[in-house]
C-alpha cells in the first residue's frame, strides 16, 4: 500500500482508519506543520512523528496509548516525594526550555524526533494558546517537565523529561490531578511505555480513542487549569491510588 502524500500548501487526512498496520499507525507523509495543518491533524486523532532529513510522517497508531486524569497510579514512593516537597509545579513559564529538553539527546536515546521545524512549530502552537507546558522546579532550577496539545476536553501529550529523579512523573501528577479536577476527559499518550504504564496509561482501541475525541470536541471546552495544576503542593491518596511498584 502506497501512503497518501499530502499537498504542502493545502493537505487534507486520510481516514485514521486506513493507517497502516506495519508500521502500526502510519497515515500519510509530507504536508506541512503549521498551526492550521497541527490542528487539523490532532483534531482528527492524528500527530507528527519523524525524524531528522524525513519529510513530516502522519500517525494515528491502533491501539491507543490514554491516561484517564482521574485514574492516575501513583506509588507510595511518589506520594512521599509529593507530601516532602522542596519543589514547585509551574505551567506555560518556560514552554520553550520544556520542549528543547525533551528534544535533547539521551544515553538511551541519542537520536530524536523532535527536530527544530517541530520546536518551532510547537512554539508557534504555544504562542496561539494551543500547546502547554507543565515544569518542576527543584532549587530554582528546570527540574523536569512535559509538553503537549489542548484540544477540546483531551491533552495530547507529546514528550517529558527529567533533569532531577522522578521530576517529569511529578510534572505528570499535577497534570492529570488539575485535568481531572478542570473536568478534562483523558490524556492521550499516543504510543505506549513502561514509564507511563507504570503512571496507569492504557491501549484502547482507536475507534474508541477517536469517539472519546469527537465528543470532547463537541461539548464544552474546559480553559487551560493553570491554578489547579500548578496551586497543588500536596495530594491526597486513597489506598487503592497508592501502591508500590
Amino acid at each position: 500500500m502506497e501512503l497518501p502524500i499530502l499537498d504542502p500548501l493545502d493537505p487534507v487526512f486520510p481516514p485514521p482508519g486506513s493507517a497502516l498496520r506495519d508500521p502500526n499507525g502510519l497515515l500519510a507523509i509530507g504536508g506541512n506543520l503549521g498551526v492550521e495543518t497541527l490542528l487539523a491533524a490532532y483534531q482528527r486523532g492524528i500527530f507528527p512523528w519523524f525524524e531528522s532529513g524525513q519529510p513530516p510522517l502522519w500517525w494515528s497508531p491502533d491501539p491507543r496509548a490514554v491516561l484517564y486524569p482521574e485514574h492516575i497510579h501513583i506509588s507510595r514512593s511518589m506520594a512521599r516525594l509529593c507530601r516532602r516537597g522542596g519543589y514547585r509545579i509551574t505551567t506555560d513559564h518556560a514552554f520553550g526550555a520544556v520542549i528543547r529538553a525533551c528534544a535533547a539527546p539521551r544515553s538511551d536515546a541519542p537520536d530524536t524526533w523532535i527536530v527544530p521545524e517541530m520546536v518551532a512549530s510547537y512554539e508557534t502552537l504555544h504562542s496561539a494558546g494551543h500547546a502547554h507546558s507543565v515544569e518542576c522546579w527543584l532549587d530554582g532550577e528546570l527540574a523536569g517537565g512535559l509538553y503537549g496539545v489542548l484540544v477540546g476536553a483531551v491533552f495530547c501529550g507529546e514528550s517529558m523529561f527529567s533533569a532531577r529523579p522522578n521530576a517529569s512523573k511529578l510534572a505528570l501528577i499535577h497534570l492529570a490531578r488539575g485535568l481531572a479536577a478542570g473536568g478534562f476527559r483523558l490524556i492521550d499518550c499516543q504510543i505506549p511505555n513502561p514509564h507511563l504504564t507504570a503512571m496507569g496509561a492504557r491501549g484502547i482501541p482507536r475507534r474508541a480513542f477517536l469517539a472519546v475525541l469527537h465528543e470532547a470536541l463537541a461539548g464544552p471546552r474546559p480553559a487551560w487549569p493553570d491554578e489547579a495544576i500548578s496551586g497543588m503542593v500536596g495530594l491526597q491518596q486513597t489506598p487503592e491510588q497508592c501502591h508500590d511498584p
